[in-house]
Formats: structure tokens, C-alpha cells, sequence
């Protein structure tokens, strides 16, 4: 994927109360997610830390949502299940740099 056409795009994910199958999926959910770090797809991920459901951000690079969405369905916790909910948005950085 070239970065000079891609674009950032923001990702949050709402899991299931399963929280003991999500506990049993999660080394796979991460594994699947540190290869997406290391192809260059995934800038950065983690779960909110307030008191709220139990959701997570994931900040990606790709051509376009659609595309980004599929890839995801290899997702541990999504074949699993274990995604209530999926929301993606493109995101522009006004402020830093994720590189």
C-alpha cells in the first residue's frame, strides 16, 4: 500500500459481554493486530480506559474504508464474534504525526 495515497481512517470497535471468550481470543485478537502494525495497515490500537462499555480504537491507514473493513473481518474477536459493534470514520491529523 502506498502511503502517499492512503488515507488515516478511525475505528471503534464495541465488544460483546462475553468478556471470558474475549479473554480466551484476545493473544490471537493482538497477534492478528501486530501483524497489521508491521505491514504498515494499523498506526496504533487499545481499548478506552474510562468506565464505559468495553470498546477499543484503532487507528489505521488505507485506501478506503470498505477496504479497511474487509481486511478486518480476519479479526480473532470479529470470526469470533465478539464485536457488538463497528464504526470507521476518516480521520485527518491536524496536530502531530503518526508517521
Amino acid at each position: 500500500m502506498s502511503t502517499d495515497t492512503a488515507s488515516i481512517f478511525a475505528l471503534t470497535y464495541v465488544y460483546t459481554d462475553d468478556s471470558a471468550r474475549i479473554d480466551e481470543v484476545r493473544p490471537a485478537h493482538r497477534a492478528f493486530l501486530r501483524e497489521l502494525h508491521e505491514s504498515g495497515t494499523l498506526l496504533a490500537s487499545g481499548p478506552f480506559a474510562d468506565d464505559g462499555p468495553a470498546a477499543a480504537l484503532i487507528l489505521l491507514r488505507g485506501e478506503s474504508a470498505d477496504d479497511l473493513l474487509t481486511a478486518l473481518e480476519a479479526d480473532p474477536f470479529f470470526e469470533a464474534g465478539l464485536i457488538a459493534e463497528r464504526s470507521i470514520r476518516p480521520w485527518n491529523v491536524t496536530v502531530g504525526d503518526l508517521g
